[in-house]
């Protein structure tokens, strides 16, 4: 089946339907610092660099299905939660727009989990009335990475949408497996040395074994040293960040130290050990293959690309149980 991509970021849910069969026709992705990594890794695919705003019925190709992941800062648990009130948060109506409009077989929403708290579930809810008004059978789920093989936790919010005339409706996926992927098991193979860059570095991508193995060594700030940051190799990571600066730290490093309610201290003699995760772990972390590169000259840029994401394992457990359905 023929799929159309909103918001496609680098590609990590497009990634995800083609391998479970679906052809991604055409995305639509607005910031410039990652078309060349959508283009290099989706060659096939017809790449669209237009504000969503903008597109109209007629600019998108015949196709069975939309997949996205409308911008979450504005519903996000760590953002202000101006919902409707942010513009990043209105641009989830004009995917719905184009919904309605072009009408596609079925579509795909994925958000923070934020989204369902008192203070968005209302708007939350209008945007599920409305997509059912348009002739969808529409179900939800809040789902974790980790129940997918996925090793992180990461909560997300899955809508699904089945034209009312085929008389399906999607049940949400359950978890693959009770064990989870551990950050040993996903990065521990990783042990060559990465490169460090920090405010202002242009990053030479000129690798050897691991693409992308480039770490942010910027400051961490006051709010990062209020909590622990670190998760230990038999265990699952902390959520992937978009923001460089926020990512969690590699597992070689100990538990940072409590020191009091809101500040962590790293241990005494171990400071050296404490690093971010590289871009590249990062990646394998969100199950991106050793072989999808990613392409920036600005280290943030990176972070941003990967952290953006839907972890294509996820994707795949998604489209997977899209195509049963529709079948």
């Amino acid at each position: 089946m023929d799929i159309c991509s909103f918001f496609a970021g680098c590609g990590g849910l497009d990634l995800g339907f083609e391998k479970a069969g679906f052809n991604v026709l055409w995305a639509n992705e607005f910031d410039p610092t990652i078309e060349a990594t959508y283009r290099y890794n989706h060659p096939k695919t017809i790449f669209c660099n237009a504000d969503i705003c903008t597109i109209k019925e007629s600019d998108i190709p015949d196709c069975d299905g939309f997949i996205g992941g409308p911008p979450c800062q504005a519903w996000s648990l760590g953002g202000k939660g101006l919902g409707l009130k942010d513009m990043r948060g209105r641009v989830f109506l004009e995917y719905i727009r184009l919904i309605k409009a072009k009408h596609p077989k079925f579509f795909v929403i994925e958000n923070v989990e934020g989204i369902l708290t008192a203070q968005h579930i209302k708007t939350f809810n209008s945007f599920l009335t409305t997509l059912f008004e348009a002739g969808y059978i529409v179900t939800y789920a809040l789902l974790n990475a980790k129940d997918f093989k996925i090793p992180q936790d990461r909560k997300r919010v899955l809508v699904v949408g089945i034209k009312k005339e085929l008389n399906k409706a999607c049940l949400l996926p359950n978890p693959t497996s009770d064990k989870i992927i551990t950050l040993r098991q996903a990065i521990g193979d990783i042990i060559e040395h990465p490169r460090f860059y920090t405010d202002g570095e242009k990053v030479l991508q000129n690798y050897d074994k691991y693409l992308n193995h480039d770490v942010y060594n910027g400051a961490f700030d006051e709010r990062f040293m209020a909590r622990n940051r670190v998760r230990g190799w038999d265990e699952v990571s902390y959520t992937i960040q978009a923001q460089a600066k926020n990512e969690p730290l590699h597992p070689q490093a100990p538990k940072m130290e409590f020191l009091s309610l809101n500040q962590r201290g790293f241990v005494k003699g171990k400071e050296h050990l404490y690093r971010r995760l590289s871009v590249r772990e990062c990646a394998r972390i969100q199950t991106f293959p050793d072989t999808f590169r990613f392409t920036y000259s600005d280290i943030k840029d990176g972070y941003k690309m990967v952290g953006n994401a839907v972890p294509p394992r996820l994707g795949q457990v998604l489209a997977e149980w899209v195509y049963k359905t529709l079948k």
